[in-house]
């Protein structure tokens, strides 16, 4: 190694550093982290409990890429979908967020799959996972919450069978292994 060679700093530099700062010298580090970034402002008002649906920004992303408008030539990508949904659990991670991210990410997929046809195994087994993720969020949720998240859900299931790639058989054994009857 040559001598004189820098190291990648750390977080535990960052934090060292940080941890310095006086209130002002911090704020301000956070107003510019804030204006910096839409993700960053969506985070920290997920975070923090501001505006009045701090899953929207979340739903707007979901939906933009696995239900884009084609009339507008845009594309989808399950990526940059999931991201989102993983991005609301770093911020807050709360489990009926959580679910009502992967119910409306199955039902983004069910409504552009009822206008568009696609032909992509990556889509189908991407919404196939989601489906099982909304599961085992719903699962979490007092008996009481899981009636509505699951009776959308099983909106979803109803139309995959129209939809092919064994979606609908992949949703029914979800359906049963979590131990959520099918309505």
């Amino acid at each position: 190694m040559m001598s004189g060679a820098k190291k990648k700093p750390t977080w535990n530099d960052l934090k060292r550093t940080i941890g310095g700062l006086d209130r002002d010298a911090l704020l301000g580090l956070v107003h510019d982290l804030y204006v910096a970034h839409k993700e960053n402002k969506t985070f920290l008002h997920a975070r923090f409990g501001l505006g009045d649906d701090v899953l929207e920004p979340y739903k707007a992303t979901i939906s933009r890429w696995v239900c884009p408008d084609v009339m507008r030539n845009q594309d989808y990508s399950v990526f940059k979908a999931k991201k989102a949904i993983s991005d609301y659990k770093k911020a807050v991670g709360h489990a009926e967020g959580l679910a009502e991210l992967t119910v409306f990410y199955c039902e983004s997929c069910r409504d552009f799959l009822g206008f568009c046809s696609v032909d992509d195994e990556v889509y189908f087994n991407a919404l196939v996972r989601m489906f099982e993720q909304a599961l085992k969020w719903i699962r979490q949720l007092d008996s009481d919450q899981q009636e509505h998240y699951l009776e959308r859900l099983d909106s979803v299931h109803y139309r995959a069978g129209d939809w092919g790639w064994g979606v609908s058989s992949d949703m029914s054994e979800l359906m049963a292994e979590y131990g959520f009857a099918e309505k």
